[in-house]
């Protein structure tokens, strides 16, 4: 039996006569003639011949429908190239017109742009003879200078309306204590109690320097024409119970 599943495993079998012959044989000298088996290997090898035809119509069907979709494609790309090759026309159609307008307007000649003077104008010069077209400079300088002392007055006023740029400074000040049992509240008040024309205060904290010892570092802000560092410096050193020394730690244009 394992000669006759080889057979049936087998998908071409191009030998197919020599192999009955040496089976019909096989079977003659081992059993003698055997119709019952010669029959059985018939039908497999007939059953394998049906199954064969099968096979083909299922790829011929496949085949078929693969030719189908790839007419449909051609289909496409047919109707696709009449429609590039409508727009290659159109564009050659205008591309001849613009050609033909360029050459005509090549060929035309170029008409001078000249001032139409009307009758009625030639017949007031005529009758006007004591026009003076070479009159004096006189009133049209007197005229120009008005208008460029009138625009200097009015470009003045407008200039002295706009308000001054004040320039201003961002001062932070490191105010050091004698010690630590200096009361840095009272310090600080101290400090905000100098009152100037242009000064104003902001934040402030206390930076811790060692020992147990913090200074004050407070920021202001002051206009640079009226108040400056050695006027601030001045005025809190005025405080000796509380300050010890003044040191500018950042100034900063505004």
């Amino acid at each position: 039996m394992s000669g006759l599943q080889c057979l049936g495993e087998d998908n071409i079998w191009f030998e197919k006569p020599r192999y009955d012959e040496a089976e019909r044989r096989f079977y003659e000298g081992a059993n003698g003639p055997s119709t019952h088996s010669h029959h059985q290997v018939k039908s497999a090898l007939q059953g394998k011949g049906r199954s064969r035809p099968q096979k083909r119509q299922h790829r011929n069907s496949s085949s078929a429908s693969g030719d189908q979709e790839l007419v449909s494609r051609m289909k496409s790309l047919e109707l696709e190239n009449q429609g590039l090759h409508k727009v290659v026309d159109d564009l050659r159609a205008a591309l001849f017109k613009l050609e033909n307008r360029v050459q005509v307007l090549e060929r035309s000649p170029a008409v001078p742009c000249v001032k139409a003077v009307t009758v009625q104008s030639v017949k007031v010069v005529e009758e006007d003879d004591d026009i003076d077209l070479f009159g004096s400079d006189e009133e049209e300088d007197e005229e120009a200078e008005r208008m460029k002392e009138e625009r200097i007055a009015a470009y003045t006023a407008k200039k002295s309306k706009k308000p001054a740029l004040i320039a201003k400074s961002s001062i932070l000040l490191d105010v050091k204590p004698w010690d630590d049992e200096t009361d840095m509240s009272k310090l600080e008040e101290c400090v905000r109690s100098v009152v100037a024309d242009g000064l104003l205060w902001g934040q402030s904290k206390l930076v811790p320097v060692g020992y147990g010892i913090k200074k004050l570092q407070i920021g202001c802000v002051v206009e640079d024409d009226k108040v400056g560092t050695d006027l601030l410096e001045e005025e809190i050193t005025k405080f000796e119970d509380y300050v010890q020394s003044v040191d500018v730690a950042a100034f900063n244009k505004i």
